[in-house]
């Protein structure tokens, strides 16, 4: 999350705990915030990997699949989805510490 967002979101906190803002609303603040997720191509995986210099079955052990699934998603025999997209994302965004 940027500086400017987390300075909107605890600002956002703020007005709620005031009553200045509802909960519905604060709903969205927090939704703001959350990392988005994108579909990741074979190679971005595979660079993902290598750029953490990883092996495949290590690699997989961050996101608790086989590495037969990894190597599927590096030859584009399967898609990244699910609880592994999002930590593909998170991964991809703040490093592969945010998950280990």
């Amino acid at each position: 999350m940027s500086d400017i967002l987390k300075a909107v979101h605890k600002t956002a906190k703020g007005l709620q705990k005031s009553g200045a803002i509802d909960k519905t609303t604060m709903r969205k603040f927090d939704a703001l915030c959350l990392t988005s997720v994108h579909e990741f191509t074979p190679d971005q995986v595979r660079a993902l990997r290598l750029k953490n210099k990883l092996s495949q079955p290590v690699f997989a052990r961050y996101f608790n699949v086989s590495d037969k699934l990894v190597k599927k998603w590096e030859q584009g025999d399967s898609k990244p989805r699910g609880a592994a997209l999002k930590m593909l994302s998170l991964a991809e965004k703040k490093g592969l510490d945010i998950i280990a």
